[in-house]
């Protein structure tokens, strides 16, 4: 299944004249099942999100690579979209490189995120980072187009450069990229609808368009995205920062009154929250592997 999905996910992001993917992220299995339920085609999961919910902590280069792989393959089981998995760094030089992309592809992802970031990585709307140099991160594109046991897993690139170099260094390294072998590029915090447009301009190939509410680029409409060329729309914690804000309304409400028998629609049903779980289907299984026979 998950070879397919891949190819699924590459075709969608390089069928020309579409409407780019609007890739939802996900922090959890949990989360993920709620991006399913909505509709949409793939699940991001968030270096960020996973980091925020995991450890409570910003994103500053702290996850492990076990952590991640363990919540790849958690939300693998849990939902029939692609994943798109966000590795950071990837966990090292080039060998940790092979190593993540080996242990990533077999706990379930379809497409691995890389990123250029000196290690420790920050948020790349985050003031501070540094970048390696472009021949350094070849070597790593390279080492995960070596380690990746089918084609249908994609390689995403990203280049932060942009905040370290300008606009013109990171489209050289987004081309130099993608010759390396990446499948789509992603040339983060560009800071204009004009530098969204040069990067689509001079560096032709599969773009994703990071959307983050507060960040350094404005949002843009889908429609507007795929005008300039874009193959991806990433919100990557929107459904994250929702929760929080309604686990506050749910959490004021229980404070300020004591109880929850007025809380009306601020927290899911017991039932939604067993449907959305799958509560039936593992009632099913356990039925049909128990052995009970019926008189």
């Amino acid at each position: 299944m998950t070879s397919s999905l891949g190819a699924r996910l590459r075709e969608r992001v390089t069928a020309p004249g579409r409407q780019p993917l609007l890739l939802a992220g996900a922090p959890n299995a949990l989360t993920a099942r709620v991006v399913e339920e909505a509709g949409f085609e793939a699940v991001y999961l968030s270096g960020a999100g996973i980091t925020n919910t995991y450890l409570g902590a910003p994103d500053v280069g702290l996850l492990s690579l076990p952590e991640l792989a363990g919540h790849v393959e958690a939300t693998r089981d849990a939902v029939g979209l692609p994943l798109v998995v966000d590795a950071d760094t990837g966990f090292g030089n080039a060998l940790g490189v092979q190593r993540t992309v080996r242990t990533l592809e077999r706990a379930g992802a379809n497409a691995i995120q890389l990123e250029d970031q000196v290690s420790p990585k920050r948020c790349g709307h985050f003031a501070g980072k540094d970048v390696i140099e472009a021949d350094e991160m070849i070597g790593k594109i390279h080492a995960a187009v070596d380690a990746r046991a089918s084609d249908d897993l994609l390689i995403v690139a990203r280049t932060d450069a942009r905040a370290v170099h300008g606009l013109s260094a990171a489209c050289d390294r987004a081309a130099a990229y993608l010759e390396a072998g990446a499948d789509i590029i992603f040339v983060e915090a560009p800071g204009s609808p004009e530098e969204l447009a040069e990067i689509t301009r001079r560096v032709p190939g599969p773009h994703v368009a990071n959307m983050v509410e507060g960040g350094l680029t404005p949002i843009l409409p889908l429609e507007r995205l795929r005008e300039l060329g874009f193959a991806i729309a990433l919100y990557a914690n929107t459904a994250m920062r929702g929760a929080v804000a309604g686990m506050r309304i749910a959490l004021r409400h229980l404070k300020d009154h004591g109880d929850t028998t007025e809380i009306g629609d601020a927290i899911i049903s017991w039932a939604d929250r067993q449907n959305l779980v799958r509560k039936p289907l593992f009632d099913a299984l356990d039925e049909k592997y128990a052995g009970r026979t019926t008189e």
